[in-house]
């Protein structure tokens, strides 16, 4: 196939992985967005740049910054710029799966109210990242196991 799914491109024969990872990616520029709304990101006001002191929270949960939500504006554009090609969204899952994971570390062995956490985290943000990192990865992997053609 030219322009099909085994050979990555973009036209025709869209393959899974393609639409995972641009599914992710929209995912990331909606949150992105949401994390700007007042309301939907409560404490608001509070919001700053970054650092710790920010006390705004995604849906009351998940604290963000201005940051943050740059952050996942984007990875957001780059998940739907990856997802143009199967090597492209492959990597995008699995590698952006292993960052997850090391946000996820970086979480646990950092004081939550020092410096340390620019971003900022929490531990629901915790919770997430552990669960993203290991979601992607295993759709990254899954849905091109036993491809040979990866480009």
């Amino acid at each position: 196939m030219v322009n099909g799914s085994r050979s990555g491109g973009t036209t025709t024969g869209k393959h899974p992985v393609r639409t995972a990872a641009q599914a992710v990616g929209a995912v990331f520029v909606l949150v992105g967005v949401l994390g700007f709304i007042p309301g939907i990101t409560s404490n608001y006001d509070t919001m700053q740049f970054a650092g710790h002191e920010s006390e705004a929270k995604l849906l009351g949960l998940f604290q963000v910054s201005i940051l943050h939500n740059l952050v996942h504006l984007a990875f957001g554009v780059a998940g739907l710029a990856l997802a143009r090609t199967v090597s492209g969204a492959r990597t995008y899952l699995v590698a952006g799966g292993a960052v997850y994971l090391a946000l996820w570390l970086y979480g646990l062995v950092i004081d939550h109210e020092s410096g340390a956490n620019f971003v900022p985290v929490n531990n629901a943000d915790n919770w997430l990242h552990l669960f993203l990192g290991l979601g992607m990865i295993a759709v990254g992997l899954a849905l091109t196991r036993g491809r040979t053609d990866r480009r």
